[in-house]
């Protein structure tokens, strides 16, 4: 029987009312999206420190790998020959002193304090002595030594005004007294096929685990969960569609195509013609396509996507084209413009900024019932864009648009076929759960013709050498990006800004040039003004931020520069890379800047290899799926917990459940799935709400 105050309180009692959290802590857990004592039980360490096996510093050998746990005792920066800042700090426990060094790091010293209590896992070397170069490091800040070792220590995600050691404090005060509130609601047969344990066991091994093995095999309940929930939901919503698909059925004239594809000035790849028959036998199929069309920066997505278009158009029907910028929509608009010309055919443009007699001179062709090809931004979406029949609906860059908005164009038809694009590639089994709702195809091949781009890592000492190749590339009449990870100077990130690149080099080794500064806190039309000016030619060098990630296609640039390279993700440098190399000139990427060991090791994975997937992969592995998926939302984030490319066998069988669950009860209304239900619609009640299929 549960005790008194487990019955008063209950899962949803809101953190304000639990013993040591006040006005200003209830509010940091807030920043955190823990509002009730069920959020903050569901708030799971992002990684785990192991003090069960400290090692005595005087212990410690050449070679081995180690942790330790110590007081700092002094530290400080120190410059190297080579311009290479270390950040140093001197540990010591009851049997001795280490010296503990993290090259290329200069800004821990400002974290790092005297008297810190630090645990650190690395390598010791000999440098001038014994030295431990940590692999990773968790700041215990005031702890005593006694009170870390001998124990597996819980790293949660934290915030402002609240550590992640002081979570921990809270989870363990009061685990004990809600952990009988947790019931499990799957079935047992599902988790014993899954090899995981109960919700309440879980719970308890990811917040007080006894040993590194406990801690993720509690831990892996809760990502099958979250893997099950997302497959559930998709199968259902895929189900649903399908069965609501008695959308347009065209049929394969073999007109418009056929006569696009003798006048192509190229042969299509392989991965194109397979994309292409993929998506005209949904066209032409009984059912609405909802179809996923992902490949590589340069893999040639917008001539299938024309395809698809010249096949509505030839059975009487319109297509839009949907792109994130202005810039973008103008890009395809040019390029259909000039594919179409020998077809007779033009054309729509739609944007913000067309005037409001050209707007109505749009609207008048596409009321029209006529077939009619129309690219825009989301103008398209808007309530004085009418068609007249859509027939197929064309998402550019997917992500970067919500799931309203791709909503909101394909109901401007009656039930028009989808085609979303993207260039962020990822590995098909991954693709297949984070879009489990679609049909995908793969663009997995380069465009024969499309340049190779150099790629290279160069440190900070190497900085006019940089931009003298660039000044050669720019006196031979190419243009170059030089980007950089923020804005403006910041006293917590030892970071060189935009603006301070743009005005050293437009006083100092760029000052005969054009130079250009382009970043996110600039107005929409002074962001226009400067990509059309670099499109144009009018600008040499342009210094800017990620804003150029998606939009820019500029054949005559053949220079990326990136500085502080280990501060991007890899499939994020992958799209930046892909800027260059448009044109026929042979081009470059050049990452400048001075980085640690595993900063080193990840940014040579993408030196080495251009193949996108390859890159998207180890990007997943080492970095997370936040980056690269932060802007799919349907209301919340699609994983919290989980990784389906670490968890790959789990996701396997969270797919296989999925499906069996739903064969045997499609709504899951049986009462040994309904408490899994309840969980669904209250958990992601944003996705049941957009996808419906609660």
């Amino acid at each position: 029987m549960k005790n008194s105050r487990v019955q008063q309180r209950t899962l949803d009692t809101a953190v304000t009312y639990l013993s040591g959290v006040g006005p200003a802590r209830a509010d940091a857990l807030r920043r955190l999206g823990i509002f009730t004592a069920r959020d903050l039980f569901l708030h799971i360490p992002h990684r785990y420190e192991d003090a069960s096996t400290v090692t005595p510093i005087a212990k410690l050998r050449i070679g081995d790998d180690v942790t330790v746990v110590g007081h700092v005792v002094s530290k400080g920066v120190l410059p190297t020959r080579k311009g290479l800042r270390v950040f140093q700090a001197v540990l010591q426990d009851d049997s001795g002193l280490i010296e503990c060094s993290w090259p290329g790091q200069p800004f821990l010293d400002r974290t790092i304090k005297k008297d810190d209590v630090l645990l650190v896992t690395g390598p010791v070397r000999f440098f001038h002595g014994r030295q431990l170069v940590p692999r990773e490091f968790v700041n215990l800040g005031a702890d005593e030594l006694g009170t870390a070792e001998g124990r597996v220590l819980s790293v949660y995600p934290a915030t402002e005004g609240f550590s992640f050691k002081q979570i921990r404090g809270l989870i363990e005060r009061h685990l004990d007294e809600y952990l009988p509130c947790f019931e499990e609601y799957l079935p047992a047969p599902m988790l014993a096929r899954a090899g995981v344990p109960p919700l309440p066991d879980a719970l308890r091994a990811v917040h007080r685990p006894n040993s590194l093995v406990a801690a993720h095999y509690g831990r892996a309940r809760l990502a099958f969960e979250e893997l099950l929930s997302v497959h559930v939901l998709q199968a259902r919503a895929k189900a649903l569609a399908r069965e609501a698909r008695s959308g347009i059925r065209f049929e394969n004239r073999r007109d418009l195509t056929t006569r696009l594809k003798a006048v192509l000035p190229f042969e299509l790849t392989g991965a194109q013609v397979r994309a292409t028959r993929e998506i005209v036998a949904d066209m032409c199929s009984d059912r609405r396509m909802h179809r996923l069309l992902q490949g590589d920066v340069g893999s040639g997505k917008t001539v299938v996507a024309l395809f698809a278009s010249l096949l509505a158009m030839e059975n009487g029907c319109q297509a839009a084209v949907m792109a994130p910028t202005e810039l973008l929509a103008e890009q395809h608009a040019r390029t259909f413009t000039t594919l179409l010309a020998p077809l007779g055919i033009e054309p729509l443009l739609v944007t913000g900024s067309l005037g409001a007699k050209a707007r109505r001179e749009v609207a008048a062709r596409l009321a029209k019932d006529e077939p009619v090809l129309v690219v825009g931004t989301h103008a398209l979406v808007q309530d004085d864009t009418q068609f007249a029949r859509l027939g197929l609906a064309v998402v550019d860059e997917q992500h970067r648009f919500g799931v309203e908005q791709r909503g909101a164009l394909a109901k401007k038809g009656a039930r028009p076929d989808v085609l979303l694009m993207s260039a962020t590639p990822i590995p098909r089994s991954l693709a297949l759960t984070l879009y489990g709702d679609l049909d995908v195809s793969v663009l997995d091949e380069r465009p024969p013709g499309r340049q190779p781009v150099t790629t290279a890592r160069r440190p900070s000492r190497a900085r006019e050498k940089v931009y003298a190749f660039l000044e050669q590339q720019v006196e031979a009449g190419r243009q170059a990006y030089v980007v950089l990870p923020i804005i403006e100077e910041s006293e917590k990130l030892a970071l060189r800004a935009a603006t301070q690149a743009f005005d050293e080099l437009r006083a100092g080794p760029f000052a005969h040039r054009r130079v250009a500064l382009l970043h996110g806190k600039l107005s929409s039309d002074e962001k226009d003004a400067t990509m059309r000016a670099f499109r144009d030619g009018a600008i040499d060098v342009l210094v800017a931020t990620t804003v150029i990630e998606v939009g820019i296609d500029v054949a005559n640039a053949t220079v990326m520069l990136i500085e502080h390279p280990e501060r991007f993700g890899l499939s994020q440098l992958h799209q930046l890379r892909g800027r260059v190399g448009r044109g026929a000139a042979e081009s470059f990427c050049i990452l400048l800047g001075d980085v640690g060991p595993e900063s080193a090791e990840r940014l040579d994975i993408f030196v080495d290899t251009e193949d996108g997937f390859e890159i998207a992969r180890a990007d997943l592995r080492l970095r997370g799926m936040g980056d690269l998926f932060g802007e799919r939302q349907h209301g919340e984030a699609m994983f919290r917990i989980a990784d389906p490319l670490r968890d790959e066998a789990l996701n396997d069988v969270a797919r296989e459940a999925a499906a069996e669950l739903l064969a045997d009860d499609p709504a899951l209304t049986k009462p040994a799935h309904k408490p899994f239900h309840d969980v669904l619609r209250k958990r992601y009640a944003r996705a049941i709400e957009l996808f419906r299929v609660g």
